[in-house]
């Protein structure tokens, strides 16, 4: 049985760490895009200022949740036999999503002149013009990635993840492409429309091939009054009532960013960007394939399995984020430019992006682990915890953001970031050890308290060896970011992590395979 766990979990994994490998390329090429275009000044603030608006549409209706939420229910009927039963369930609660949608999308079209001021207080009428149109360009798109979230949830719960899986990759490519055919003439307005066309085709449009292709039974049906629909709401309304720090994050460094100076907010989500690699492909993908492992065990009362399960994949997916830690904040600025070259950068931006990448990286494993934890609360249809855990963060930190904003600019930001996202983590954490784990459960302090010297050497070494090398970006940024993983690697064998060891050994093993079939 364990066997079979882990093999399901394995497969579920190779799929969402491909695509997610896959997105975040292709991220980077659209990052890429978007910088040699609009460059880093005040059309990219307005740009990135742009989604603030849709962002909050989809977590107010819990629209990154709704996966979260509906895959146990699906997986209920699966189990019993009844997938009829699952597809009315699915029936409601699309068609409700869709007609609330549609009316609040259009009230916040119809007020985006009076809401914007309030999302980029910094911008002058100009910008605030700019920030409207592109707006209402990107509002509709949240519609079809809400849906097409639930029709992700329908295929996952059929252990079917490629549709899912790949849906971004779509989304990304539309607005690589339309950047690059109308981008020089309409400016940011053609990446706006890109993320709207892009919305329809892949998160929209392939998990419903997906569903196509198994039996699609979304039908004009409406029960409000249905048990399923009610436990919807029940798990929904915590999230959409709270604010957690990780979605709230990028809304309040766009906020503080416009009043920081201009290219502020784009050289923060930069900066971000690149962060967001390593915590995607180790973070994203371990949480999206052993949550539905997780629901699994917790329905069937194996809590204490569940919990172990789980910090197994934490303390591997740890390890690798700590070593992308190193390599990252060491050769940031050198992989900054390389991506956005030096035509619309100076060397000061693109080393003040390497900067806030490294200060982003601070709380890397706490992004990665977030997922996982997250969904141990999800898994055990807990959706109260994580929500009041992650409101309180925001309240307790939102301090923090004004005044080192204010003090440090970018970089106070992006401190006050990694440390509100690190609190939150660490409550997390600590509530669900208390909540499911056994007496001799693992846990991860100790792994982490390993790691953190081994890190702090690692980036002190590459850094000095970035300091007496004159190379190009691209020798320079691979030379010290194999120095950074190698020695945090290295030394965190030496400090006693026995996951090292494993992840090595992974590693290995998959470039012989490779090389074999070559």
């Amino acid at each position: 049985m364990v066997g079979q766990v882990s093999r399901r979990i394995g497969i579920a994994a190779l799929i969402w760490g491909t695509s997610v490998l896959l997105s975040r390329v292709i991220g980077i090429v659209r990052e890429a895009v978007i910088g040699r275009v609009l460059g880093g000044g005040a059309e990219a603030d307005v740009y990135w200022s742009a989604f603030v608006l849709p962002d909050f549409l989809n977590y107010l209706l819990a629209g990154g949740a709704l996966t979260i939420v509906f895959i146990p229910i699906f997986s209920r009927y699966l189990t019993a036999g009844d997938e009829e039963g699952g597809w009315r369930a699915f029936s409601t609660i699309a068609n409700f999503m869709v007609v609330t949608l549609t009316i609040v999308t259009a009230v916040l079209w119809w007020f985006a002149p009076q809401i914007v001021p309030l999302i980029g207080p910094g911008f002058d009428e100009q910008q605030l013009a700019l920030l409207t149109r592109l707006t209402r360009i990107i509002l509709p798109a949240q519609i079809f990635h809400i849906v097409g979230g639930l029709l992700s949830s329908v295929l996952q719960a059929k252990d079917r993840h490629g549709e899912a899986a790949f849906a971004n990759l779509g989304y990304s490519a539309f607005i690589v492409g339309m950047g690059v055919l109308l981008g020089p003439t309409l400016g940011a307005e053609a990446f706006a429309w890109g993320v709207l066309v892009g919305s329809i085709v892949g998160p929209f449009g392939l998990p419903l091939i997906g569903c196509l292709r198994t039996r699609l039974g979304w039908r004009l049906h409406l029960d409000l009054r249905g048990p399923d629909f009610k436990r919807y709401l029940w798990l929904s309304i915590p999230i959409m009532l709270g604010f957690s720090i990780i979605a709230v994050d990028d809304w309040l460094l766009r906020r503080y960013g416009s009043l920081a100076g201009e290219g502020v907010i784009s050289r923060l989500q930069y900066g971000k960007t690149l962060m967001r690699v390593p915590m995607g492909i180790f973070g994203l993908a371990t949480g999206a394939a052993a949550y539905p492992t997780l629901t699994r065990l917790m329905a069937e009362g194996k809590k204490g399995e569940a919990y172990a399960t789980l910090i197994r994949a934490c303390r591997l997916m740890l390890v690798l984020a700590f070593t992308a830690q190193a390599a990252f904040t060491v050769a940031g600025a050198d992989i900054a430019e390389v991506i956005w070259g030096t035509t619309r950068f100076t060397s000061g931006e693109l080393a003040e992006i390497g900067l806030f990448c490294g200060l982003f990286c601070l709380a890397l494993g706490a992004w990665s682990s977030s997922t996982l934890f997250s969904r141990g609360f999800y898994a055990n249809q807990d959706t109260w915890i994580p929500t009041v855990i992650g409101s309180v963060t925001v309240l307790l930190m939102w301090p923090a953001y004004i005044a080192l904003g204010e003090a440090l600019g970018g970089t106070g930001l992006a401190l006050a970031s990694s440390a509100a996202v690190t609190l939150y983590v660490l409550a997390l954490a600590g509530f669900l050890r208390h909540r499911m784990a056994e007496e001799d459960s693992p846990g991860v302090l100790g792994l982490v308290v390993r790691m953190a010297p081994a890190v702090g050497l690692a980036i002190a070494a590459g850094f000095g060896i970035r300091a007496a090398i004159d190379l190009p970006a691209l020798v320079s940024g691979a030379l010290t970011g194999t120095v950074a993983v190698v020695l945090t690697l290295g030394l965190a064998r030496l400090f006693g992590v026995p996951e090292v060891a494993e992840v090595i050994g992974l590693v290995t093993s998959k470039v012989r395979r490779k090389l074999g079939r070559a």
